[in-house]
């Protein structure tokens, strides 16, 4: 029996991941809203001061962005008040290049100031933070290399919600650094071993996913008692070849048993607009009547611009009883505004 929403001690979010659209396009504030980067190439060109100060330029405009980000969330009713921040935010922290610039006293002040500012701000507002790194972060790589570069990662993601202010324990307000289950030859026995490579604080932010082609929400399950288990409906439905899951199957239940009493997060997206023409929005898409038209995995798979399929916004709502969603649309918070339409139309 899955928990009432109240017994998971948090009212339901959605929001949008990592950059910001400008409802009039206006190409000015989408260049101050979003982070830049820097690639190592460029650093690597650069010496002493000069390299210091480029990347001074570029975190001091990504925690300025970040800063807006959240500015434009809290604006938010308390039902949009979860935000995906770029893994960005902080370009080459993990890099040989990268790890001593961040020890130089100016890009250290800057960082702690910044950070520091942003997660006072996020938590006053109760906006829930989460991140997920690049599907290169495979902790159960056999390779050696990669096993490390992806621990690195995930160290990398812990410390800037430690300067946040959002680490120690069990994912505190809510805080998730979010990645796949990795390659099938490892598998979950893998994934184990590479988490205790982790260090505790690390450990107790991440979380795991389904995707479309290696692992199902069923494969994750054997991981359900250690690390909380986050079901991204789109995946599930594509791996599944047309399975809508609903909010009271017993595999929902487990998941929410996985995030030991912190309310769980799920993602959503839909199928690309432009591979369903004419498709009606009040129906749910049929996989097996798509595929007969010719249509792959790897179409369907892609997300779309805008949450546009109303139907699958309102088997969004029903799962708003156990879980806050992040929305993978392109879309960005433009799909964003299309589901709250949707759910507040359905009642949230």
């Amino acid at each position: 029996m899955i928990p009432p929403a109240a017994a998971l001690s948090a009212e339901p979010r959605f929001g949008w991941c990592c950059q910001y659209i400008p409802p009039d396009g206006d190409p000015a504030v989408a260049k101050q809203m979003n982070p830049g980067t820097v690639t190592i190439s460029t650093l690597s060109k650069l010496e002493g001061a000069r390299r210091v100060e480029k990347l001074v330029e570029v975190v001091r405009r990504n925690l300025q962005s970040l800063h807006l980000q959240l500015g434009e969330v809290a604006g938010h009713p308390p039902y949009r008040r979860i935000l995906r921040v770029g893994s960005g935010v902080l370009p080459a922290y993990s890099h040989p290049i990268g790890r001593p610039l961040y020890e130089e006293p100016e890009v250290r002040a800057l960082v702690e100031a910044g950070l520091g500012h942003a997660g006072k701000k996020a938590r006053e507002a109760g906006i829930r933070i989460g991140f997920h790194p690049d599907q290169f972060c495979v902790l159960n790589s056999a390779t050696p290399a990669t096993l490390d570069n992806s621990v690195a990662e995930l160290e990398y993601h812990t410390d800037v919600l430690r300067m946040m202010g959002l680490t120690g324990g069990w994912h505190p307000a809510g805080t998730h650094i979010n990645i796949h289950g990795g390659g099938r030859a490892a598998g979950t026995e893998g994934f184990l071993r590479g988490l205790e490579r982790l260090s505790e604080e690390a450990r107790g932010l991440v979380t795991v996913e389904n995707d479309e082609m290696s692992y199902g929400i069923e494969d994750l399950m054997p991981l359900a008692d250690h690390v909380p288990l986050v079901l991204d409906l789109h995946h599930h439905w594509v791996k599944s070849q047309g399975e809508y899951i609903q909010p009271d199957d017993p595999r929902v239940a487990r998941i929410v048993e996985s995030w030991r009493g912190v309310r769980p997060v799920a993602h959503i997206s839909v199928s690309r607009e432009e591979l369903l023409p004419g498709h009606s929005p009040e129906v749910l898409p049929d996989y097996a009547a798509l595929a007969a038209t010719g249509l792959k995995a790897r179409d369907l798979r892609a997300h779309s611009d805008r949450m546009w399929n109303h139907a699958i916004n309102r088997l969004v709502t029903a799962h708003l009883s156990w879980a806050d969603f992040e929305i993978e649309a392109k879309g960005k918070n433009l799909a964003v505004d299309d589901l709250e339409r949707d759910a507040l139309a359905a009642g949230l």
